[in-house]
């Protein structure tokens, strides 16, 4: 198995008692909660302990993009990446994911990763997305055109990365007369392009495509559902004609592991919370915006928070969430790290995943604890995961 290390960044000195005058920490939280100084220390933090990865004995790192929110302060992950390729040596620097869809012209992206990848010579993963409905509230970009807009975003990028230019590209959302790459990507035929997801219908046959064969990640999700949507992802290549290769299932969630059970849940508890009730919950009407998502995809969306306890979306609509409730559901694992072990383990005995993004910086989980954090995963229970 391949071991990756993965934070959000999320601004912690953020007052939340204060923030939930506001319907959400995305998009409508005031800017003023931001301290300039305050978030200058927190990205330093943040790319020191994502570079100890490497001396720990991670295979990789995970950055990734959000806009205008306290949940993530990466709008420009590909910045991080670049800090990141100046701070390490051989670990895998994977960008999980450009939200495709809400760029002008994609060749800026495709032009990017490939300076990242000729930075860090051929340590670039590709992580392509379509963004969580609150990014296009924060970029004024009409969700209804989401999957088109994605499609052709990532077919253009592609194909700039493996074609000699220049070539024109007519498309329905994009047109451009010249498409001629400089530089060019340094892995051939260019780096490998993972997709995270909750499970989209729509997103899994993609991913699976013969022609694509992507590693799907499953992000925040429930043990159960991450079993069942890894199940679907390998069904829907065995209706393809070939069997997934572990390394095309993932999944990631946070951990915490410590000394006792009892330790683990104590020091985990405050930031785990903070992360589910205060960070990430989004009122309906930004988490699905109108034409976001398909009527079948939205039909299993609700189905599943129903299973797992939660009616609602936002505040009022949905109970507070316990650290007790989310690891009877394996959202998050939490013990000590026999326990924590066992159960990954569990998890790739029914689906023989072979990615595992771990992340072990979460919510408000202050430096001293995430590093402690981090060294004791690495050293107890990441050796035996990538001896699998």
């Amino acid at each position: 198995m391949k071991i990756l290390n993965f934070t959000l960044m999320p601004y912690r000195p953020m007052d939340i008692a204060a923030s939930k005058q506001h319907r959400s920490a995305w998009v409508v939280l005031p800017n003023t909660f931001y301290d300039p100084e305050l978030g200058a220390q927190e990205y330093e933090s943040y790319i020191d302990m994502l570079a100890e990865s490497e001396t720990l004995g991670f295979d990789g790192v995970c950055v990734n993009e959000h806009h205008q929110t306290a949940y993530g302060l990466m709008p420009a992950p590909n910045l991080i990446a670049s800090a990141l390729i100046q701070r390490t040596q051989r670990i895998r620097i994977a960008i999980l994911g450009r939200a495709l869809p809400l760029v002008g012209n994609p060749i800026h992206i495709a032009e990017e990763f490939a300076m990242l990848d000729n930075m860090s010579r051929g340590r670039i993963i590709a992580g392509f997305v379509r963004g969580i409905g609150a990014e296009y509230h924060s970029t004024a970009i009409n969700p209804f055109y989401s999957h088109e807009r994605f499609h052709e975003a990532h077919d253009l990028i592609v194909k700039a990365w493996t074609t000699p230019g220049p070539f024109p590209w007519e498309g329905e959302h994009y047109n451009l007369n010249y498409v001629n790459l400089w530089p060019r990507v340094y892995q051939q035929p260019h780096p490998p392009i993972w997709v995270p997801s909750q499970g989209s219908i729509e997103t899994i046959e993609w991913a699976a495509h013969p022609s694509r064969r992507y590693p799907f990640l499953v992000t925040f999700s429930a043990r159960e559902a991450v079993v069942r949507n890894l199940g679907a992802y390998r069904d829907q290549c065995r209706q393809f004609g070939y069997e997934a290769d572990p390394a095309q299932l993932g999944w990631a969630a946070p951990v915490y592991v410590a000394d006792t059970e009892e330790r683990a849940q104590n020091e985990a508890r405050i930031a785990v919370e903070a992360l589910f009730n205060d960070f990430l919950t989004l009122p309906p009407e930004m988490l699905l915006p109108p034409g976001y998502t398909s009527a079948q995809s939205l039909k299993k969306i609700i189905a599943t928070k129903k299973a797992i306890g939660r009616g609602g979306f936002g505040p009022g609509g949905a109970p507070r969430q316990t650290l007790e409730r989310l690891m009877e559901l394996g959202t998050v694992l939490v013990g000590t790290p026999k326990t924590v072990l066992a159960q990954i383990e569990k998890v790739r005995e029914q689906t023989q995943l072979g990615n595992f993004v771990a992340m072990l910086q979460f919510g408000t989980l202050n430096n001293e604890l995430t590093r402690r954090n981090q060294a004791l995963f690495a050293s107890e229970v990441m050796p035996h995961l990538q001896a699998l």
